[in-house]
């Protein structure tokens, strides 16, 4: 296999899809004491006076549904940006690209 016509960029996106699906699990999550510590230490003190600060910013239900529909995009166009690198790159042919296209679009799904 080749080094891929877009030079492999089009992994970038699972990098985003990652990003955005942990800040969906964290939204209004409490922080555990480990991730507490990360921020610069765990002070109980603190967390009394500022107890908000013990957990992650909450995201309205209608945000985490566009996060969702955002993820599903974006799988999508990785699927397209993947597919299409392995046609401009020789790695698949007109009809095979056209193929598995279809299926992993169908899969995602």
């Amino acid at each position: 296999m080749s080094g891929g016509a877009f030079e492999y960029q089009q992994h970038r996106i699972n990098d985003i899809i990652e990003s955005i699906e942990t800040q969906i699990d964290k939204s209004g999550r409490e922080k555990t004491k480990e991730e507490l510590r990360e921020w610069g230490g765990y002070d109980p003190e603190y967390y009394e006076k500022y107890p908000d600060e013990k957990f992650y910013y909450k995201y309205s239900d209608e945000i985490i549904e566009k996060f969702k529909l955002g993820v599903e995009k974006l799988k999508e166009a990785y699927i397209y940006a993947q597919r299409i690198d392995y046609l401009l790159s020789g790695d698949d042919g007109p009809e095979t690209f056209l193929t598995r296209l279809k299926e992993e679009l169908n899969e995602k799904n």
